[in-house]
């Protein structure tokens, strides 16, 4: 699964501000929230209810909080707090660059496929570093495409 068909630009940011971990994930909420007919705080909460089970803050400044809820198609949102926030990582370092994904109920294998690729695209640290030197969400948006069609789609 590419992730042009899942992250639209109007969900990407490049000045998230740097909070705690609840108030992240309810700004992660907000950004997917705008300009679709989603629940803010239903979003926020799979977010929240998933982060109680284990910390999505996977190491090398990524974190990616994730749930399902109702929705026709998997949703992302990239966000990049060039600060960091304290995400309970693995590697107990600070997230700086945020994916957040909320996939439909229907459908749950998506969740795995979209993480999966947003691993690979992120486990270059040069990407990482790009993303965090990125000028504008397009920039990032870009970055993140180009990354995205270098690797090639498991089957």
């Amino acid at each position: 699964m590419r992730l042009h068909g899942v992250l639209c630009a109007d969900d990407v940011t490049t000045d998230l501000p740097a909070a705690n971990k609840d108030a992240t994930l309810r700004g992660l909420a907000r950004l997917l929230s705008r300009g679709e007919s989603l629940d803010e705080d239903a979003v926020y909460q799979a977010f929240a209810d998933r982060e109680r089970l284990a910390s999505t803050g996977i190491g090398s400044g990524v974190a990616m909080p994730h749930g399902r809820l109702h929705v026709e198609r998997p949703r992302m949102a990239l966000a990049i707090c060039r600060q960091g926030i304290a995400f309970d990582s693995i590697d107990g370092e600070p997230a700086r660059i945020l994916v957040a994904l909320l996939t439909p109920y229907a459908h749950p294998g998506d969740q795995i496929k979209v993480l999966a690729r947003v691993s690979r695209v992120l486990r270059r640290p040069s990407v990482r570093e790009s993303l965090l030197h990125a000028s504008s969400s397009d920039d990032a948006l870009r970055i993140m495409m180009e990354e995205d069609s270098r690797q090639s789609v498991p089957r």
